[in-house]
């Protein structure tokens, strides 16, 4: 069941958060982080009018998924950035698939025109997960993230919404 993040979920959130941090180039960050950084990262999300989504079986919080601003500047106003991750032992049932399909209409409804996905270039299957739900790729950077005692090279993909 996909739904509206509430605070009872910060937990199921911050466990599939820390794992893609301390497992993965899915997220260039080295240090797990604290339920008071996801509790102020959902108020935040919530204060802007950006959805967070998760994906829950029972009580289980089993995937999540939100949008953001691409960038600050007001010419930016309609694109935006997603994000989502799957508990591992989750992944490649669908779960990702339906929290981005449900939040393509969010985003829509709110007069976005492009949203934004930011992948670790070495990570084929999330960009090959990005290319079947419609986005291109667009960009490349490359050695701008550095994790695990290596350089990263970031891909940009990119679907058009409409509007």
């Amino acid at each position: 069941m996909i739904r509206a993040a509430a605070d009872t979920d910060l937990p199921g959130i911050l466990d599939i958060y820390n794992d893609v941090i301390v497992t993965s180039t899915a997220v260039y960050s080295d240090e797990p982080v604290s339920l008071d950084n996801r509790r102020a990262w959902l108020r935040g999300r919530q204060q802007q009018g950006y959805p967070v989504l998760v994906a829950a079986e029972g009580d289980a919080v089993v995937g999540f998924a939100s949008f953001g601003d691409f960038r600050s500047s007001p010419g930016y106003r309609y694109t935006v950035e997603h994000t989502v991750h799957v508990h591992p032992e989750r992944r490649g049932t669908g779960i990702g698939r339906q929290l981005i399909e449900s939040l393509i209409p969010l985003a829509v409804a709110q007069g976005k025109h492009v949203m934004i996905a930011g992948v670790d270039a070495a990570n084929s299957g999330s960009i090959r997960f990005h290319e079947r739900l419609g986005f291109v790729q667009v960009a490349r950077f490359e050695e701008v993230g550095f994790k695990f005692g290596r350089w990263l090279d970031l891909v940009f993909l990119q679907r058009r919404l409409g509007g």
